[in-house]
């Protein structure tokens, strides 16, 4: 998946000299000279073939990585460098994603030095995804590395180029509904790719402070309102709240027997400019312009539905206090020397908004009625209603949302329509 796995198979395995192998030209020089008797019309097909398997150029997008190719290596270390010594040295995972995207850029323009990674999942348009690459990461000189985090080679070869402080991780396969079509993927990011992240992290020296992202999803169907901390997790809805929820467990495994200091942020439903399609108000905003009709979902009893819709910046500022104010690991090699701190922080807006009410502000926003029907919501691994507590991320990280859901999807409108017009233009 990642262009930039190292070409190792030439390499002898025991030391002495390494001797190359002769080239194809030789082979086939040699080749020729034998059978001078081929057809003139077979002399020039292989000619054709050696010129366009060995003089073509490599792809610029997908460079064929070689021991000597050190460009993308000097990139992660000119993207590693921090405005001063004692600010973070970042590795995001995820980082050209929504949230990934947003976090990276802001660690940036205060001075942090921030390498991103990123294997561009389809799981939703990767069009969007390269243009947060060209015109948020790119512009606020974020270098981001093609690659995946369940490619252990990759990831101790970045730790080995540069001496993280912090790892923001953010990769993971998101989503409640794909879960039901796609199930492997959510183990495969969510869970295998998070180990593997850990293991490495554990044994680097010194150990980096883990930052990453857990989910709302993981209060499943719990009652109490609002969410606490200290609520059960303990019945997911969603095969992607359990790997959450089994994310969290891991990381405490990692956190007790080697030392790492780790915070789990459980976002509550993350909105705004650059946003994930597959998120309700991004798709009503698409349907509504195109005068689609849209799905309204109640509970059970015509239970209405309601999210604590929490806009991308008081998200990210969340995420760049949780790495301020994180203790340092205590492991060392990959043996624990002291107790680590590990901290789980719910990160919201405390103000649930109904569908219904959100569906109103973009017919506001847009001047354009939707075409509404309402539906009883299915089985597919939703909840009805999430509203967060965040007490204790304003006692552990001073977090205090600002922003209400009428002003973010207002941002979010301007954004889209900005954003999508110009690719329409762009396209004529």
């Amino acid at each position: 998946m990642s262009p930039l796995n190292p070409i190792l198979d030439n390499i002898p395995t025991t030391p002495g000299k390494f001797k190359p192998e002769k080239s194809p030209l030789h082979f086939l020089h040699h080749r020729l000279r034998l059978h001078t008797t081929l057809p003139k019309l077979t002399l020039v097909f292989l000619a054709f073939i050696f010129l366009f398997f060995f003089l073509s150029p490599p792809s610029p997008t997908a460079p064929r990585r070689t021991l000597r190719s050190t460009s993308w290596e000097n990139h992660v270390k000119s993207s590693a460098k921090p405005r001063s010594r004692a600010a973070p040295i970042v590795l995001v995972t995820g980082a050209a994603g929504f949230v990934g995207s947003h976090a990276a850029v802001a660690l940036k323009r205060r001075g942090n030095g921030v390498v991103g990674l990123d294997n561009f999942n389809p799981y939703y348009d990767v069009s969007l995804k390269k243009a947060r690459k060209l015109q948020l990461l790119d512009r606020a000189g974020v270098f981001i590395v093609e690659g995946d985090i369940n490619d252990a080679v990759l990831l101790r070869k970045l730790f080995g180029l540069v001496k993280f402080s912090h790892v923001l991780h953010l990769a993971a396969q998101a989503g409640v509904r794909y879960a039901m079509v796609n199930p492997n993927s959510y183990v495969e990011s969510n869970v295998d790719g998070f180990v593997n992240l850990l293991e490495v992290a554990k044994s680097v020296n010194p150990q980096p402070v883990i930052v990453w992202a857990s989910s709302s999803s993981v209060y499943g169907l719990n009652s109490k309102v609002p969410f606490s901390e200290k609520d059960r997790t303990d019945q997911p809805a969603s095969l992607y709240a359990a790997t959450k929820k089994a994310g969290e467990e891991i990381a405490h495994s990692y956190n007790h027997i080697y030392g790492l200091s780790i915070t789990g942020l459980r976002f509550f439903t993350v909105y705004g400019p650059w946003g994930r399609p597959d998120m309700a108000y991004f798709f009503f905003t698409r349907d509504i312009l195109k005068r689609r009709p849209i799905s309204i979902y109640e509970g059970a009893g015509h239970v209405t539905v309601a999210r604590d819709f929490t806009y991308i910046d008081d998200v990210v500022k969340g995420c760049l206090a949780a790495i301020d104010t994180a203790k340092k690991s205590t492991g060392s090699g990959g043996k624990k020397k002291g107790e680590a701190q590990f901290r789980i922080i719910n990160l919201g807006n405390t103000s649930p908004v109904s569908v219904n009410k959100l569906v109103s502000i973009l017919e506001k926003l847009l001047k354009v009625k939707a075409k509404k029907k309402v539906v009883l919501m299915p089985r597919n691994g939703d909840v009805p209603f999430t509203h967060a507590n965040v007490t204790l991320a304003r006692k552990e990280l001073g977090y205090r949302p600002t922003t209400d859901l009428e002003t973010g999807l207002g941002k979010f409108v301007k954004w889209y329509l900005e954003f999508y017009d110009g690719k329409k233009k762009s396209s004529w």
